[in-house]
């Protein structure tokens, strides 16, 4: 009977991968389990409009030096306050920082949008980027970007918009040089629900090639980015897991072989979105060392 049940799930595979490809992109919201005050950081809560009008992103802006800041991002169903630790070190070491929630996470607005989601999540950091641009204090600093896992994705995309310009890129646990193994590894590292009877057999293989090659598609991507224009000369950083299993380091190190300005940091016996809990004085050093090359 245990092999029967996966085999009677097989109709109801495709439907469920379906379902899942939407929901990793609209994820049931989780509350900020962390606030700056825990951190010792200084606040000012903004709302950031995004293309099209009445959309806002939910930002934590935290005041240091006016003259280089990060905009931070956060990792697939979570929120801002994930990335709080590297917001306190970055501005304990005199960066502004101004992290935010993307579109369906955290504060910021829902989008229910199907297609064409890489854009507007890359609408997303541009959009903070943009507002910082255009604050008091802010027009001539030289900026950076954060992204963590799914955020990396976007955060590398930017430099596509050659009227968008960023002087430098960190990404912590991507990304990768191919998409559709990574929707696959995230299931198989439990990221999202799956009933039992769709777990193995014929069911699972049918669930997940729904699911990553649809979800895939939503991107509506071109990927990787090729090496032309502002990926020639933008410094990126990528901080890799050595023992990461939804984006493997081969796959952060392919992509990073494509661009002349990126470079690797691989942090040993670190899971995905570890390396702070792994290694922090590694993960410390190796960001704050990149971004004063990058940024002076």
């Amino acid at each position: 009977m245990s092999g029967l049940l996966p085999a009677l799930a097989v109709p109801a595979a495709p439907v469920y991968g379906a379902l899942l490809s939407y929901l990793v992109y609209h994820p049931p919201r989780r509350p900020h389990h962390k606030h700056p005050r825990d951190f010792g950081l200084p606040l000012e809560e903004v709302a950031v409009p995004l293309p099209g009008g009445g959309r806002t992103l939910h930002v934590w802006l935290c005041r240091g030096g006016t003259d280089r800041v990060v905009v931070i991002g956060h990792g697939i169903g979570l929120s801002k306050s994930a990335s709080l630790a590297q917001a306190a070190f970055l501005h304990e070491a005199g960066y502004t920082v101004a992290l935010f929630d993307h579109r369906n996470h955290g504060l910021s607005d829902s989008d229910k949008a199907f297609w064409g989601l890489s854009e507007r999540h890359t609408d997303d950091v541009v959009a903070v980027v943009d507002h910082l641009r255009g604050s008091d204090g802010y027009q001539d600093a030289r900026f950076a970007v954060f992204g963590f896992s799914f955020s990396t994705f976007p955060s590398l995309y930017l430099l596509r918009r050659p009227d968008r310009p960023v002087d430098a890129i960190v990404c912590d646990s991507g990304p990768a040089l191919e998409l559709e193994p990574l929707f696959r590894n995230f299931l198989r590292a439990k990221g999202l629900p799956v009933p039992r009877p769709l777990r193995s057999g014929p069911s699972w293989a049918v669930l997940t090639a729904v699911f990553s090659r649809l979800g895939t598609a939503m991107l509506r991507a071109q990927w990787p980015p090729p090496a032309e224009g502002a990926y020639l000369d933008t410094p990126v950083l990528i901080l890799a897991g050595e023992d990461d299993s939804i984006i493997p380091v081969e796959g952060a190190r392919a992509l990073a072989a494509r661009y002349p300005r990126a470079e690797i940091e691989v942090l040993p016996g670190t899971e995905h979105l570890q390396g702070m809990k792994t290694d922090p004085d590694r993960y410390r050093t190796a960001v704050l060392d990149f971004l004063k090359r990058a940024l002076g």
